[in-house]
């Protein structure tokens, strides 16, 4: 897979995740309205976050380790 789109993931993830802590703390862009919803996205975007660093890893290749020479096959 190609660098650009496990990075926007990354840093769309991480927008999510600033955007959501703030309205948490502070209820600054959506006056925190339901905290529920804040906490969900909150998981949601870790996740996603997650997901596009394991892509990115360059010891891993979608998400496995590479098999060692000579083993089972």
């Amino acid at each position: 897979m190609s660098k650009p789109v496990p990075l926007t993931g990354l840093v769309m993830s991480g927008l999510i995740v600033v955007l959501f802590v703030a309205d948490l703390a502070a209820g600054f862009p959506f006056g925190r309205t339901a905290w529920l919803l804040d906490v969900a996205f909150i998981v949601c975007g870790l996740i996603v976050a997650y997901l596009s660093w394991s892509i990115l890893d360059p010891g891993t290749k979608g998400g496995r380790r590479p098999a060692k020479p000579g083993g089972l096959r």
